[in-house]
């Protein structure tokens, strides 16, 4: 445990490591999608299970290139070649605003001295948009990107990364960790971090205030 600059008060964890997508900026891949082809056709092209796009976008979070990927899709599902292109294309598009009131939570423990990484999956070549858009991720003391990594959540070999790239500020015992997916969720457990599943900004607020760390209450 370390003292709060803020308060001299101990703090329950060495580090707080939070998602990014839709923890604390919205993401919604319709929206880029949908520039080229429309709502309608976007969103049941994300939807539709054969082509499974969650499956496919995260081996590029896994460090796959996007150009093999498209290439991939586009021999396996033709039909779909313009919603496939649109998705890179105009990638910025699904990046939305910030998550309401998560941002704020984020400035607090900043403000109180808690160490905060950020683990995200996101491909390496997409990210520099979203570093280009929000200036609180300046906030965080380090930023461990799956596509750089080569390994996305829920992987273990991912929380080994993490590990590692917060060994100078403590454990994966002592660090909590913030995420919307229950199954990344689980792999942090797994791993040996404590965990919260994020809903709201509201419940997070009491979540983290209930863990002894340094915010306000709700």
């Amino acid at each position: 445990m370390t003292d709060s600059p803020a308060t001299g008060a101990p703090v329950a964890y060495d580090v707080v490591v939070f998602d990014l997508g839709n923890v604390l900026i919205k993401w919604d891949p319709v929206e880029a999608i949908a520039q080229d082809v429309g709502v309608e056709r976007a969103r049941r092209f994300v939807n539709d299970p054969d082509f499974d796009f969650a499956g496919w976008n995260l081996l590029q979070d896994s460090g796959r290139s996007w150009e093999d990927a498209e290439a991939a899709a586009i021999a396996s599902h033709p039909q779909y070649r313009e919603e496939i292109l649109a998705y890179r294309n105009h990638f910025r598009h699904s990046i939305k605003e910030p998550v309401e009131g998560t941002q704020e939570i984020l400035r607090e423990l900043h403000a109180a001295g808690v160490p905060l990484v950020a683990l995200t999956n996101w491909s390496a070549g997409m990210f520099p948009a979203a570093l280009d858009r929000f200036d609180f991720l300046d906030l965080f003391d380090d930023i461990v990107v799956s596509g750089e990594e080569g390994v996305a959540k829920p992987d273990p070999a991912i929380f080994a990364v993490l590990a590692d790239r917060i060994r100078h500020l403590g454990s994966l015992d002592d660090a909590l960790f913030i995420d919307d997916s229950l199954a990344n969720v689980q792999g942090a457990i797994d791993a040996g971090l404590d965990a919260i599943v994020f809903t709201t900004a509201a419940d997070l607020r009491a979540d983290l205030h209930a863990r002894g760390l340094p915010i306000k209450e709700a």
